[in-house]
């Protein structure tokens, strides 16, 4: 696999961050499988992912995302990052997660995501 995971990983969370609906779908395959606890049994194609990231996003406040480790995998990579979440009352709270990436070529066939809150990044 010739994809820089680092970078397309820290490019992707960046467009999360960012709440950018078309940068991120550029990320995805056309038939991408997306899962998260609020999807649980996942959304196929990048019409409904499109669709769904919109009214995520159009329902969240302002969230952070920033890198902490990837992991090679045979087809893509797992990635770990901290958000911190900022809520309109001026107090944030911090979530980890985790994602494991399918990738065919240098797009995402396949993205699961597992999140848990936390009260401190790690040392």
């Amino acid at each position: 696999m010739s994809v820089d995971i680092e970078d397309f990983n820290a490019r992707w969370l960046a467009k999360w961050t960012e709440k950018d609906v078309p940068g991120l779908l550029k990320f995805y395959s056309a038939d991408t499988v997306y899962r998260d606890p609020q999807v649980p049994d996942g959304l196929k194609g990048e019409e409904a992912l499109g669709a769904y990231l919109k009214q995520l996003f159009d329902n969240t406040p302002p969230m952070h995302y920033a890198p902490h480790e990837t992991w090679k995998t045979a087809n893509g990579f797992c990635g770990r990052w901290y958000c911190t979440i900022s809520a309109p009352d001026g107090t944030k709270s911090l979530m980890r997660g985790f994602d494991l990436v399918v990738l065919e070529g240098e797009r995402i066939a396949l993205n699961e995501v597992y999140v848990h809150n936390v009260t401190k990044i790690p040392d």
